[in-house]
Parts: C-alpha cells; sequence; structure tokens
C-alpha cells in the first residue's frame, strides 16, 4: 500500500490532496532509522503515522532534497516532487502539519 502523505490541521483533517504511494516508493527512498544524518525522514514509520509541524518542514524540505539523489526514474522524483509541495504548503499556516500516513 505505501505511505501516503497529506497536510492536516489541528484537529487531524486533511486540508489537501493526499499523495499516494501505491508502488511504496517512499519507503526505499527513505533513509535507514540508523541514520543519524537525517533528523527527520528516519523517523517515519511505515506502519504508522508520523508528523510533522511547520518548525521542522525545513529541515524535512532538505532531507527530501537529499533523498531525491536516490531516485531511480522521473515517476520517483515526481512523486518526491509532490511531497515537497504539501510540505511548502504546510509551512504556510500556524496549525497545520505534514502527515505522513504508514499502512
Amino acid at each position: 500500500m505505501g505511505i501516503h502523505v497529506c497536510v492536516v490541521d489541528e484537529n487531524g483533517r486533511p486540508v489537501s490532496q493526499t499523495v499516494g504511494d501505491p508502488h511504496n516508493r517512499l519507503v526505499r527512498l527513505l533513509p535507514s532509522f540508523t541514520d543519524s544524518s537525517f533528523q527527520c525522514l528516519r523517523f517515519i514509520d511505515p506502519y504508522g503515522d508520523t508528523i510533522f509541524n511547520r518548525m521542522q518542514v525545513d529541515q524535512v524540505l532538505e532531507e527530501l532534497g537529499r533523498i531525491e539523489e536516490n531516485a531511480r526514474n522521473e515517476a520517483e522524483r515526481e512523486f518526491l516532487a509532490e511531497i515537497r509541495q504539501l510540505a511548502e504548503r504546510s509551512k504556510r499556516d500556524v496549525h497545520l502539519y505534514l502527515k505522513f500516513i504508514g499502512d
């Protein structure tokens, strides 16, 4: 099923389209949990939910740029670009969160 990504409000309601991952692209691209050079993305739980607030999103964006180097094709790069757009959206207003929804 993969990890889906969306922007939610303070009540957990989606305020954006969800970026789906039916091909499990993100799991392959994410760093290992033990890779301490990633302060945020290594904590994304493929089986649970992970939420980042707007104070963390700049770090998430930096790390997305780093994992983009591992993208094997244009589809993976486009997928990461969609996540970047959601991350940028979550920074615009207080009480918006970037949510990664695991299986």
